[in-house]
């Protein structure tokens, strides 16, 4: 299909997480069938797919954490383990018949606009060459694992790997871990660690705040009623949607909102460190910047895995990593004979490694090197027909990305029922100065910019540190800015008048 049948324009999706399976969906309920999906995997899932590391499980609650149009009655838990959020995944993408549209072990290497037949040009790592009318990357802000950038790391004998890319031939029993960093993903593999591990130890960048995690078990009786009453799955979604709504996100958005809210937080998170039985662990563990700066974590067993003999934080930097351990800056050696990076995502490159190329020989990288910015997050002036799910500036502090998604889900369906009657649509630059000065001033005024903490939401750019990651408002809010295409917000390019006799002919 092509441009050229106005009602099937083709439209390639990057990415099968939550954002492609998601928006594939949406188009597919529309009518716009011509959806391939390329995933550079062997199957899809995203980071559900790749993160199978122990523990690993959803930080925010399992009926908020899918999506609106498919609940689940069958969650074991109210936060999912990974396999039963990847078995969701899979289970929406064949009932919605997305799976046939899916083109495994097939990345996007480059694309680029053609300016003459209006459409995109994808180079694939097959060799092929494919087109598309409409481009929506799904590639998210954590697919990429980061790696530290630490002198020997080459030269280290033992086992070593990142989080995201778990060893499962790796058996920790009687070994002596380093786990470098102590983010979201780390709390929840370090207690598996430390069962079975002769030693672990964690070398800490800077501590988190860590609050309990409401955590429970769905018995099979539950989970029969919520079968039998979709109600008892609608009321938890709005409860726990409210609560970030109402709670936690003007918490971290607005001044007024900490002075009111973050003291009864701050003292939650600060009994669960109790934990923690000595006075200097605890000290280390205790964070000095303002609540919510980071994203707050929850764990019922990170702090008492933590105060186990066998268990040890280093918050010294690490000089360098030794063929046999890691020396920090003080000079102290730690001998290990296994490594494991829990140190993040590069969550600034929205699309990397794909090329894009745009209007008049336009690449993204180098529009972006000051800064990933985008109107709403999703299209970029200079590249026609471009959409973004899960783009600059749409990560919440709090709360379920999921909700996002589907406003842009929404807004891509309306633009792609606009391109059914033009050539092209391309954002007018005007419009996407006026969204990131209005981004900036409101960014300036939350925890995220003020807190005082380093935080993966934050790029440091040629212009100096940005945050490229957040959205400085509710999800409600970003729900009503996202409603309704506006097609007077870009430049069109109709279609020949002949054509559209033709068509009505």
């Amino acid at each position: 299909m092509s441009i050229e049948d106005p009602n099937h324009p083709a439209i390639a999706v990057i990415g099968s997480g939550f954002s492609g399976i998601g928006v594939a969906i949406s188009l597919v309920r529309a009518g716009f069938t011509a959806v391939t999906v390329y995933e550079r995997a062997g199957d899809i899932g995203g980071v559900w797919r790749d993160n199978t590391y122990p523990g690993a499980a959803c930080d925010a609650p399992s009926h908020l954490y899918s999506y609106s149009f498919a609940p689940n009655p069958a969650w074991s838990r109210r936060f999912a383990p990974q396999p039963e959020i990847l078995d969701y995944l899979r289970r929406c993408a064949a009932e919605y018949g997305i799976t046939e549209h899916v083109r495994t072990g097939t990345e996007v290497v480059a694309a680029v606009f053609d300016e003459h037949r209006y459409r995109w040009e994808l180079t694939l790592s097959t060799g092929e060459t494919a087109h598309a009318d409409v481009l929506i990357s799904a590639c998210g802000q954590l697919s990429r694992p980061a790696y530290p950038l630490l002198p020997g790391t080459a030269d280290f004998a033992g086992t070593a790997f990142h989080s995201a890319c778990w060893d499962h031939d790796f058996d920790p029993a009687g070994r002596d871990i380093a786990v470098i960093g102590n983010g979201a993903s780390a709390i929840q593999f370090v207690p598996h660690l430390v069962e079975k591990a002769h030693s672990v130890t964690v070398f800490q960048r800077q501590p988190h705040w860590i609050s309990p995690k409401p955590d429970g078990e769905y018995g099979p009786l539950r989970r029969r009623a919520n079968r039998w009453l979709p109600l008892l799955q609608k009321i938890p979604r709005l409860a726990v949607f409210c609560w970030f709504e109402g709670i936690l996100n003007p918490m971290l958005i607005s001044r007024r909102g900490r002075r009111l809210l973050a003291a009864p937080i701050r003292l939650w998170c600060r009994w669960n460190l109790r934990r923690i039985t000595d006075p200097e662990l605890r000290r280390a563990l205790l964070p000095g910047y303002e609540l919510g700066c980071n994203r707050i974590l929850t764990s019922n067993d990170y702090y008492a895995a933590l105060d186990r003999d066998t268990a040890r934080v280093v918050t010294n930097p690490i000089a360098t990593v030794r063929p046999t351990g890691i020396t920090t800056e003080d000079g102290q050696q730690f001998d290990v004979d296994a490594l494991i990076y829990a140190t993040g995502f590069r969550s600034h490159d929205f699309v990397a490694p794909m090329r894009v190329t745009g209007l008049a020989g336009q690449n993204l990288d180098t529009v972006w090197k000051s800064g990933a910015r985008a109107y709403l997050g999703l299209t970029v002036p200079g590249f026609p027909n471009f959409f973004l799910m899960y783009g600059p500036n749409t990560n919440v502090g709090s709360g379920s990305i999921v909700h996002m998604l589907e406003s842009q889900m929404k807004y891509i369906v309306g633009a792609v029922g606009e391109i059914s009657r033009v050539r092209y649509l391309d954002l007018r630059p005007d419009v996407l100065e006026r969204f990131d000065s209005e981004t900036r001033q409101r960014l300036a005024g939350t925890v995220w910019n003020t807190g005082g903490c380093h935080s993966w939401y934050v790029a440091d750019t040629a212009s100096g540190p940005v945050n490229t990651n957040n959205w400085p408002g509710s999800m409600l809010g970003y729900r009503r800015r996202t409603r309704r295409f506006d097609t007077d917000n870009y430049r069109t390019v109709p279609r020949p008048a002949e054509s559209a006799r033709d068509r009505r002919a």
